[in-house]
Formats: structure tokens, sequence, C-alpha cells
């Protein structure tokens, strides 16, 4: 199978919806197969039941690509949808050829950040899901990027307010109880790609740096200057990075570990 035929899983992060990928979908279809899922309550996809977590989203997308007759694909994930990624790879390694975490992490939450996360939600549920993402996009992007993207910034603002308070709250939960998973990094049996902001406040460029050196076969993007969302403040050095590895990855053989352009290889 050809990278042109092997179905790319594009998942979105928290507070977002498949909208956040436009960039990157108009430019990868020229050349790839790109799935677009909303996850449960976002977007156009329905509320999610009671409580959930990162390995229920993950049989929720493995329930989706069941349903399109999918095998084997590519998944990348942004920041939360990194999360989910990461569990698929734990639950259905052998429908993964590659996987890439785009301003994501597989370190658990520290004890600082889950009491961050519990004081959103006690925000959340107390003023509601508009002021909330009026306080908190603005913070995953760069300084710099705040003047040159505020029109995107408030576009997202007006796109994203109207989520449900009880879906934000439940994500950030399930977000607080998630297990570390840097095993996956390290026993993954394909190639994985990561997409670093240096000035990302929500995931830790040190960190991010750290977990990249654990792969066998891992490929790095550095993005200067840029924070939470190089989909937007940086996207056509994040469409080349994608559409690299995706065509590396798809027409890779066993024991090809050459890297791809400019693409830094760890190991």
């Amino acid at each position: 199978m050809s990278s042109s035929q092997i179905p790319i899983i594009l998942l979105h992060g928290f507070a977002e919806d498949s909208n956040i990928w436009e960039r990157q979908t108009a430019f990868l279809r020229r050349h790839h197969h790109v799935i677009v899922p909303d996850l449960p309550g976002c977007g156009k996809s329905a509320p999610p039941q009671g409580s959930i977590s990162v390995e229920d989203m993950a049989d929720y997308i493995k329930s989706l690509l069941d349903s399109e007759s999918i095998g084997q694909c590519i998944m990348i994930g942004h920041s939360l949808g990194g999360y989910i990624t990461l569990a698929f790879a734990e639950k259905y390694p052998d429908q993964l050829l590659a996987f890439g975490l785009f301003h994501s992490t597989a370190f658990a939450d520290t004890e600082e950040k889950k009491a961050g996360r519990r004081k959103k939600i006690a925000f959340i549920q107390k003023n509601g899901a508009a002021p909330f993402i009026r306080q908190s996009i603005p913070d995953l992007f760069s300084e710099s990027s705040k003047t040159t993207f505020k029109q995107a910034i408030n576009d997202l603002i007006e796109q994203y307010s109207n989520f449900a308070p009880e879906t934000l709250a439940r994500y950030q939960e399930a977000m607080i109880h998630r297990p570390d998973r840097t095993h996956i990094l390290k026993n993954f049996n394909g190639p994985i790609l990561f997409i670093i902001g240096t000035q990302d406040n929500a995931v830790p460029y040190e960190q991010s740096l750290q977990q990249a050196y654990m792969p066998d076969l891992s490929y790095i993007r550095i993005l200067e200057n840029v924070g939470h969302m190089g989909m937007i403040e940086d996207s056509d050095r994040c469409n080349q990075a994608l559409d690299e590895f995706i065509t590396f990855a798809g027409n890779r053989q066993p024991g090809d570990d050459k890297p791809v352009a400019d693409l830094q290889q760890t190991r």
C-alpha cells in the first residue's frame, strides 16, 4: 500500500473540533486519504454520556475505523488528540503504521498540572464555557503569535465558545486520570513524529525533547517562536513535516530507518 492509499487520521485537541486542521486537510488531501473526525461533544458529534476517559476515546476512534472498514492507518493527534493516539497505540498497535504527537506528550500530568486542571473544571462549572474559552485560547499561542494571529485567535474564540460546559469538564477530568505512556514510545514498532513548539506553555519544550529520544525511530520538527498551535502559527512547516512523515512511513520497508528531508532522526 502506498502512502497515498493509507488513511491518515487527524485527531483534534481539547476544546477544538475537526476544523482546527483545515490548513492541514486542504494541503494533505492533494496526495493523501485524510479522515478528520469530531470527538464526542465536539463539532457535529453527539455529546458523550456520563464520565469519559482517554481510553474510551481510543475505543470511539476504533469504532469509527471499523465502520469504514479501515485496517491500518497513520494517526496524528494534537494535544488531547495525542493522548488518545497513545491510548490507541497501546490497545490496537497492529492498526498503526506510524503515529505523531502534535504538541502532545506521553508523560502523565504532574500533581501541579492536575491541580491546574481541577481549577479549570471549577471555573467552567461556575462561569460556563465562553469565559473559559476567551481566557484559555490566547494562552495557547506564543507571545509573537498573539499579535500575528490576532484575528485567528478571535475566530477560534467565537467558534468554540458554544461548547457545553459539562463536555469541557469531562475532558479535563479524563486528562487528569490518563497514565504515563512513555513505554509506548519505547516499544512501538514504527516511526513516530514529534512536532514541538519552543514556546509551548501546555507541553514544555524540555519535556518534548526528552520524550523524542525514547523511540527507536523518531522524527522531530521544532517550530521556533511557536506555542501550542503550530497548525496555525506555522502551518507551512507543519504541513511539510506531516507530508514528508506520512510519505516516508507509508513507503517504509522493514529495516528502513533513514530520516526524511530535514526532519531530525534522534537515534
